[in-house]
């Protein structure tokens, strides 16, 4: 009785794990609605299937050599048996194909799906804009406690934990942080890049479906972590523009004051839109100089460009007052000079190492 207790739990655990792994195929990792994310779906299957092709032979030699060597009715045993060529060149031929393989596909990906780097893509099918070319949407992103801020920079408006996107339409994200690093996390369109403050990240993406999904922070960040998550869609264009159209209607105004509001932590916040915002909101945000009274980064640099405090933006520039000077490398010892770092050249003739080997000078180190 106990026997078949245990069996028939047995049974139901492992068909609850079925259940839960099938369950999981349909996340927006594995069904990507944009071109970006189906890539990166794509690489995560050619580089599962090339680990297996030394994975699933293991495992089953495993179970042959056992079978085959096993104590009474096994195989030959030779206790003189030290080396094979043939066997030596499968067991390290194959994993350095496979490493090579991966690399060339890393290094290869790498560049192709740099989330600097523009989409070149054509609209879809699915709407009247397949005859005409947009021109790429701008959305700014900021990462708060505990919340997303959108701000649609040529539409006027601008959202929290609500981002809706035309299909088919390449969009370009500026991201950044409020206060600490944390992730954009879109898996069903672009994967998970970081924002930082003080410091903008770039995002291409498209969408090439209708979509309803969620989008996370994929960085721990504090209390209210898991909660810090964002609804995604993919819409039409006119279905976009009816959108962009009720979020006007809104009647708040994102400026100062509304931002400010914003970064103050907060949980479980709700979708909220902006029928305005400030200019150079977003600006502000990134340049850390969204209280009154702080300075803009940009505004610090130019006032220390003015004063001469500023490093060239190169090596090869100019300095900001004067000419550049000529290495001391390039310089004779009389045009060097000396100073309080720069001691005489001594004459080789006349050091202790030379003259006295066996001088006790030549041991202080002082």
């Amino acid at each position: 009785m106990l026997q078949q207790t245990l069996r028939h739990r047995w049974k139901c655990a492992a068909l609850s794990a079925a259940v839960l792994l099938l369950g999981a195929c349909d996340r927006g990792v594995l069904n990507p609605a944009g071109e970006i994310a189906r890539q990166q779906r794509d690489l995560i299957f050619i580089s599962t299937a090339l680990m297996l092709l030394i994975i699933v032979p293991v495992l089953i030699l495993i179970v042959v050599f056992a079978w085959r060597y096993r104590k009474g009715k096994g195989g030959t045993y030779d206790p003189k048996f030290d080396h094979s060529t043939s066997l030596e060149l499968v067991i390290w031929s194959a994993p350095l194909l496979i490493i090579i393989a991966l690399g060339a596909l890393t290094w290869s990906s790498t560049h192709l799906l740099d989330p600097f780097r523009p989409i070149d893509t054509k609209a879809t099918a699915l709407e009247a804009q397949a005859d005409k070319a947009l021109p790429p949407l701008r959305v700014q992103v900021v990462s708060l406690d505990w919340k997303w801020l959108f701000i649609y920079p040529d539409q006027g408006i601008a959202t929290v934990n609500d981002l809706v996107l035309p299909v088919g339409r390449p969009v370009r994200f500026d991201l950044t942080s409020s206060n600490m690093m944390n992730t954009f996390y879109a898996p069903t369109m672009a994967g998970m890049i970081y924002t930082m403050p003080g410091m903008q990240s770039t995002l291409h993406a498209v969408l090439d479906r209708p979509v309803d999904d969620t989008g996370y922070s994929g960085n721990y960040s504090g209390a209210g972590f898991s909660d810090m998550r964002f609804r995604i869609r993919g819409v039409s264009e006119a279905q976009f523009d009816g959108w962009v159209n009720g979020a006007k209607g809104s009647g708040r105004t994102l400026d100062r004051a509304a931002a400010i509001a914003l970064l103050k932590p907060s949980e479980k916040v709700p979708a909220m839109h902006f029928a305005a915002t400030e200019k150079d909101i977003y600006k502000r945000i990134l340049e850390r100089c969204l209280m009154p009274g702080q300075p803009c980064m940009s505004d610090v640099m130019a006032k220390d460009i003015g004063h001469g405090m500023a490093m060239p933006p190169g090596r090869s520039s100019q300095p900001i007052a004067g000419q550049k000077p000529e290495g001391a490398l390039m310089k004779s010892p009389d045009e060097k000079g000396t100073g309080t770092n720069v001691g005489k050249p001594i004459d080789p003739s006349k050091a202790p190492g030379v003259t006295k080997p066996g001088d006790p000078a030549n041991r202080n180190m002082s």
